[in-house]
């Protein structure tokens, strides 16, 4: 149990102290569990930074246990099941639970493009300031879905290909290719059957291994999962990562509401944008270890290609319902405050 933990806490904010003079718990069996995501387990980057926070809740009243996960889809269900209080997962798992806040991970819902090039940092403040409009009071519509709310937004970065032939550098290069798609997440499929390419069912337990054994043209990851899957492995000697973000990736905290006291899901929140720079540095540090010699940069005439098939794709997915309207609409408002001159600032799209 953390409550039994000895590891040296970081200083606490004031605003987390002072919760603790109104939230004091105690530790006992019933203590609420979060259950937690992590390919490499207990020893992964994401486990140890729940350990933190799971010792900054306590000190400020609201104990809980961790349980580690190298399965995803077992995390999530042992959640619906009632056997875990809160999960932390991807957004591509918790959209089930809050499709709103997981609209930050839609197709090229963080965009952002200047003069015909990607604006990087710019995609990265979109998250932040969604992050910060779901950390506000007004918040309830966008973070409480019935019995679920959001409590934590993690930015573990943008999602880039990883193509074996460097000549897939266009929409219309890829008709044709077997690229990975998660099977859980129905709008992978569709974006790829859209660009005339072939799906490849895998999850984030396997696809590695299936791209790395040449089972598909294409994969997409963040960069801070390229070294412990050994991704460029796969990529072989024609192959790149290509330099443009098809989405920021995200994980989301999911409680179930009537298990955790009333202030905690604001705390947790918090918490999680306090420490958005501190994930930001280790996201901006994975992807400058990559060698320069495996980028490959997208031209000024294909980079607005992608963006436009992207924003296609989106529009589709939200039409069918597999995307949600609210957040999609939130975070146009966002890109549009970020860059106002963009075309798609005047469409008429996005905006319901």
């Amino acid at each position: 149990m953390v409550c039994s933990m000895t590891l040296p806490l970081r200083p606490l904010p004031a605003w987390l102290i002072g919760l603790s003079l109104i939230a004091h718990t105690v530790c006992h069996a019933d203590t609420p569990k979060l259950c937690v995501f992590d390919l490499l387990g207990t020893s992964g980057d994401m486990f140890n930074a729940s350990k933190d926070y799971a010792l900054a809740m306590q000190s400020a009243g609201f104990g809980m246990t961790l349980k580690a996960y190298v399965d995803e889809h077992v995390a999530v269900e042992d959640f619906k099941a009632g056997q875990c209080d809160a999960v932390l997962a991807t957004s591509f798992r918790t959209r089930a639970f809050n499709p709103v806040t997981a609209s930050t991970d839609a197709f090229g819902a963080t965009l952002i493009l200047r003069q015909g090039k990607v604006d990087h940092a710019a995609g990265h403040e979109v998250m932040r300031m969604a992050s910060q409009i779901f950390n506000a009071p007004s918040a309830a519509s966008y973070v409480v879905q019935g019995k679920y709310e959001m409590a934590g937004l993690i930015d573990v970065g943008a999602v880039y290909a990883i193509v074996r032939d460097r000549r897939m550098n266009t929409p219309e290069a890829m008709a044709g290719k077997k690229i990975l798609a998660f099977d859980y997440d129905k709008a992978q499929s569709v974006m790829i059957q859209k660009a005339g390419a072939q799906p490849v069912t895998a999850d984030v337990n396997n696809f590695a291994n299936k791209f790395n054994n040449g089972m598909a043209d294409m994969a997409a990851a963040p960069a801070i999962a390229f070294k412990p899957l050994e991704l460029l492995k796969g990529m072989g000697p024609h192959g790149a990562v290509s330099r443009f973000p098809y989405m920021i990736m995200s994980y989301q905290l999911i409680i179930e509401r009537s298990r955790w006291p009333d202030a905690f899901a604001n705390a947790s929140r918090r918490y999680w944008f306090q420490h958005f720079d501190e994930v930001l540095a280790r996201v901006s540090k994975a992807e400058a270890d990559l060698p320069a010699s495996v980028w490959m940069d997208l031209s000024a005439e294909n980079t607005p290609k992608y963006a436009a098939f992207l924003r296609d794709t989106r529009v589709e997915l939200t039409t069918q319902g597999v995307y949600n309207k609210q957040g999609l609409k939130l975070l146009k408002r966002i890109r549009c405050k970020l860059n106002p001159a963009d075309t798609e600032c005047s469409m008429p799209i996005e905006t319901d």
